[in-house]
């Protein structure tokens, strides 16, 4: 479902009666959809009318596994199959509160918020109560947001950032949110305007849009005081809080099922958060060094984990510390994928913590700088993309066994946008088709950007195909003699990259 007040009024209702609710992205279809649903095993699904469609389009493939399947649809939808109008059973619901039979605890899971972690489909992570109150809870105290203040946001409820972390103020503090159905540059300022928002929320991506845009006097007219968000880079920092005038950007790092989250609370431009130097068994968590061409941990001779120094590029990681609702990692519906984040004999025999998967970078005084993912994700357009996802909606594409996929830099573009390695030593690929067909197995944030067609592709001893030379080359025409491709998106296909379009996109005129 798209933004609304109604999302949140839900899934809060549901959980009342003891039912765990999956808040699902509204840009998936077709095989991540289904496996979105099946996952947690869904009983029934609640959508907007404008999203019948994808629903419909899913129907008789998750009736083949459950026959029982129930369609609830909010608003009115598109013609087609007629599910139950919520609307219609909303209107003929009694007003008082519902009987409950069930007792709850505080540690029992309230919902599962999708993560492309690093491989594979979107993983469920385990939301539960105490999770919930503590992510957004944290935030407000440690950035000293004062009672009555009014939120906006546009970035999807289905996200952690607005669904928990600011969501929660509403939830649990009872301060306002303001909600846009999808962000809009244009109209930013003039909805903090319109709603007295105080506290407003962003990713990179959106700072940078909102930098782009022309001057107008609505961006000095708000009265936010207050952004709190992930991705704005240090080069962007300071002229955007001069802009804007901005007094506290509360800067922060954390992922919706990770024990390892920190935020920055004085201001230090570019720092997503700070790990005390002095007293750090007070908040274990820290930087491990690891190998950059595989990306797995680097142990001394005892097989113990080697901690960062200040400087130096490594793995963030959160000592897991089981039934504390701070330090406990619950992981994901899916224990091998639970087990995957797991990493053991850190910094003691016998010891676990989580793996974040993101490489950070310390000063000498403990703040903490965000510099990359590690290999087998990355992020685009504000989505986690999964290369191993990728990789099968390419290799069932073109029933080709080998292809890899990594993300690559674009001037001017935060994150990394999708590069595919593809064997087709017989020229089989069809650059005509290749689009259509990725974008029914794909969200359009994963569909990669660039395309690379080469005889071979290098293999470990364990052969697992290495990816790690092709990320250092990209799309560099100076370097690749490989023939390479990109998506036009208003053609909508793949044609050939050639020296001016390489020109455009390192100059930054083109935005893809």
């Amino acid at each position: 479902m798209e933004n609304k007040p109604e999302y949140l009024a839900f899934w809060l209702g549901l959980s009342k009666i003891g039912v765990v609710t999956a808040l699902i992205n509204t840009n998936l279809r077709w095989k991540t959809l289904v496996h979105s649903i099946t996952v947690v095993k869904s009983k029934a699904i609640i959508f907007g009318g404008s999203l019948q469609d994808a629903v419909e389009a899913i129907r008789a493939t998750l009736e083949e596994d459950d026959s029982e399947m129930k369609y609830y649809c909010y608003e009115e939808g598109s013609e087609g199959f007629s599910p139950t109008s919520l609307n219609t059973l909303l209107q003929q619901s009694p007003p008082h509160p519902p009987t409950t039979m069930n007792e709850f605890s505080f540690s029992d899971r309230l919902l599962y918020i999708y993560t492309s972690g690093t491989t594979g489909l979107p993983k469920a992570a385990i939301i539960k109560h105490n999770r919930y109150v503590w992510l957004g809870t944290a935030i407000r105290y440690m950035l000293n947001i004062p009672d009555g203040e009014i939120y906006y946001t546009s970035l999807p409820l289905y996200h952690s950032a607005a669904g928990v972390t600011f969501a929660c103020q509403t939830v649990v503090h009872g301060d306002t949110l303001a909600l846009r159905k999808k962000f809009s540059a244009s109209k930013f300022w003039e909805d903090c305007i319109k709603f007295n928002a105080t506290v407003t929320q962003y990713i990179g991506e959106t700072c940078r849009y909102l930098m782009a845009q022309p001057v107008r006097p609505e961006e000095k007219q708000h009265q936010v005081s207050t952004v709190i968000g992930n991705g704005l880079r240090p080069t962007l920092w300071s002229t955007f809080v001069e802009r804007f005038q901005i007094k506290k950007v509360g800067e922060f790092y954390g992922s919706s099922e990770g024990n390892a989250n920190i935020i920055n609370t004085d201001n230090t431009t570019g720092a997503v958060g700070f790990i005390s130097l002095i007293i750090p068994s007070v908040y274990p968590v820290t930087l491990i060094r690891i190998d950059e061409a595989t990306g797995e941990p680097v142990r001394n001779r005892k097989g113990l984990c080697i901690r960062c120094k200040p400087g130096e590029p490594g793995e963030f990681v959160g000592r897991i510390i089981i039934n504390d609702p701070v330090r406990n990692f619950d992981g994901y519906v899916n224990d091998q994928a639970t087990n995957k984040k797991v990493i053991n004999n850190v910094f003691s025999t016998g010891d676990s913590a989580f793996l974040s998967g993101d490489i950070m970078v310390m000063d000498k005084n403990g703040y903490i700088y965000f510099k990359d993912r590690t290999g087998d994700t990355f992020r685009w357009k504000g989505e986690n993309v999964s290369t191993m996802e990728v990789e099968s909606a390419i290799s069932q594409a073109l029933n080709l066994t080998d292809c890899v996929v990594y993300g690559v830099e674009i001037p001017g573009a935060e994150g990394r946008a999708g590069m595919a390695a593809i064997i087709d030593t017989e020229h089989k690929v069809s650059f005509d088709t290749l689009a259509q067909k990725l974008k029914k197995l794909l969200p359009t944030y994963a569909m990669p950007i660039f395309i690379r067609i080469v005889d071979e592709l290098e293999r470990t001893g364990t052969f697992k195909l290495k990816k790690f030379n092709l990320q250092k080359e990209g799309y560099n025409l100076d370097v690749v003699k490989d023939p390479l491709y990109y998506l036009d998106v208003k053609l909508g296909k793949y044609i050939p990259f050639d020296k001016a379009t390489y020109d455009e996109i390192c100059s930054g005129k083109s935005r893809l």
